[in-house]
């Protein structure tokens, strides 16, 4: 069941977990679920996250044009050759 997390004990967690406690340890200490730290931290960061998906996409995106690159210098130096 979904409970509203005072302002006030939400910000505590978010300054621990910044400082470097475990997120699972303040989990268990404010019976919260780890997920939601995680989420809070991602939305309050004030800095642009990307998340594992967006990343993996980018990445692999990155991947194919080295490849389509590769491809193309490939053929424009055998094309100068004959």
């Amino acid at each position: 069941m979904f409970k509203r997390v005072p302002k006030e004990i939400r910000d505590e967690v978010i300054a621990k977990a910044r400082s470097g406690e475990k997120i699972a340890e303040l989990a268990n200490t404010f019976g919260i679920s780890s997920k939601t730290i995680y989420t809070w931290l991602t939305s309050n960061s004030g800095e642009d996250t990307v998340s594992v998906l967006k990343y993996n996409k980018l990445k692999r995106e990155n991947e194919e044009l080295k490849k389509l690159l590769g491809e193309v210098t490939l053929e424009m130096s055998l094309g100068k050759k004959n």
